[in-house]
């Protein structure tokens, strides 16, 4: 009995750590391999004299995780400012004449605005709903309000919402449901998103879970 406990215990000293290490490590993997690709591009483009100095920029460990991350920083300080949002426009406008790019482009950038926008309601707000039955109650996070069509037969009165999976997030099911059916929580989205992940076992701040 002390053998498995001893077990469980060290395990849940060194599990949160090691996945951390395991998201830090595929992140930095992800910009690595983003930044090969812009390397292998502008050797495509340059002159022979310059691949020794591109495959060396290959092969130094991290070096594409901090480029791309400066890049990215740089990117948002630069459209920022007017002259910024001005640059910024011209380029949408150039991509939105590209076909076929244009659709994917412009559906992913409306997704992104929207999720990751101040001034948005995306996943700002913490729900209560019943799901995937009347009395079965599970989390989900507001992502906004019908739009279009669907608002037309659904009416001004419905709220679009996201139910995550447990223990990842980041799959779930997307459902539109009247107002009067949710529940608003006071719960932070950090806080709703550890309960959900925790499937239950970490209650939020203020809330001691019963034995």
């Amino acid at each position: 009995m002390s053998f498995k406990k001893y077990l469980l215990t060290g395990l849940l000293v060194w599990l949160p750590l090691a996945v951390t290490i395991w998201v830090l490590l595929w992140l930095m993997g992800l910009l690595d391999g983003v930044f090969q690709g812009l390397v292998a591009a502008l050797q495509a483009v340059t002159s022979n004299s310059m691949m020794p100095f591109w495959e060396q920029l290959k092969h130094i460990p991290g070096l594409g995780a901090a480029l791309v991350f400066g890049g990215l920083l740089l990117t948002g300080a630069l459209v920022s400012n007017v002259a910024g949002r001005w640059w910024l426009g011209h380029w949408e406008g150039l991509l939105a004449r590209i076909p076929v790019f244009k659709s994917i482009y412009t559906s992913v950038k409306k997704v992104s605005d929207t999720l990751f926008s101040s001034n948005g309601n995306a996943f700002r707000t913490a729900l209560l709903v019943q799901y995937p039955r009347a009395g079965c109650w599970t989390i989900a996070f507001q992502t906004g309000s019908p739009k279009g069509e669907v608002a037309r037969h659904l009416g001004d009165d419905f709220v679009s919402v996201y139910v995550p999976t447990t223990p990842n997030p980041t799959s779930g099911f997307f459902l539109m449901l009247p107002r009067a059916d949710v529940i608003e929580l006071k719960m932070s989205v950090d806080e709703a998103l550890t309960y959900v992940i925790s499937m239950g076992s970490v209650a939020p701040s203020g809330l001691v879970p019963h034995a």
